[in-house]
């Protein structure tokens, strides 16, 4: 088989794992719209879907504008995507899904949904590493995508903690380090200034672990109260005391 020939039938698979992942994306949006149409409100179940299918499309996006870093750490082209690709992505359509319960207020059933979705992408964070070391399938697209989901659990899961009363508003300032972090290596750059790599640790992936299992926590749904001027001492959630106007009612 010639050069083209063979680039042909790995674009056309290609293609096709593409759409049938795009397929999976849009069949989870379909039945995340239905339940809230069903359970909660017609209303509800818009402003989910239009939140949760913005981040889709954008995940979307970024695997295109990323398409052709689809190699392996020596630069060889790949001819799949891979099932370890296909785990991150599932992972951030799980995380988009989560989004959308920033703009609804979910009760009964559909209240534990951001904890399983959210807590679901954390299990499959540590697998689709494992898997593509076991088989070795490691591609760029992959550190970048991985990176980016676990960048953006970050901020999506405390959002719907603090939109929900379930953590305060200053626990979004966590949230923001990365981004402040990137910042300001971006204007440090702009000024002339070098940037080396940061050093190995053995804390950072510990840390990152314990952050997730937090937040999965934080997002089970508990009885919500408001806090008061007098309970200020008390805490509203397991690691930050209670500030005037947040925590749970």
């Amino acid at each position: 088989m010639s050069r083209d020939a063979a680039g042909r039938v790995v674009g056309r698979r290609l293609a096709v794992e593409g759409a049938l992942l795009a397929a999976g994306a849009l069949s989870l949006l379909v039945l995340g719209y239905w339940l809230f149409a069903t359970v909660s409100t017609f209303s509800a179940a818009v402003r989910w879907l239009v939140t949760a299918g913005v981040l889709t499309v954008a995940v979307a996006g970024y695997v295109w504008r990323h398409r052709r870093t689809l190699r392996a750490a020596d630069g060889a082209r790949t001819e799949s995507i891979g099932l370890a690709n296909a785990i991150t992505l599932a992972r951030a359509v799980l995380i988009a899904a989560v989004a959308g319960f920033v703009v609804v207020d979910a009760r009964g059933a559909l209240a534990w949904l951001p904890a399983i979705g959210y807590g679901t992408a954390v299990l499959l964070d540590g697998l689709d590493g494992a898997v593509a070391r076991s088989v070795g399938t490691e591609t760029r697209l992959g550190e970048r995508l991985d990176m980016a989901v676990d960048t953006t659990g970050f901020v999506v899961a405390p959002a719907v903690a603090v939109a929900w009363e379930l953590l305060p508003v200053w626990y979004l300032s966590l949230s923001a380090a990365r981004y402040c972090y990137r910042g300001g290596l971006f204007l440090w750059r702009r000024a002339g200034g070098s940037v080396g790599t940061l050093p190995p640790s053995r804390l950072r992936r510990p840390l990152a672990a314990f952050q997730m299992g937090f937040l999965t926590v934080a997002l089970l749904p508990r009885r919500r109260r408001r806090c008061s001027g007098r309970s200020r001492r008390r805490r509203c959630c397991p690691h930050s005391p209670c500030l005037p106007g947040t925590g749970s009612r």
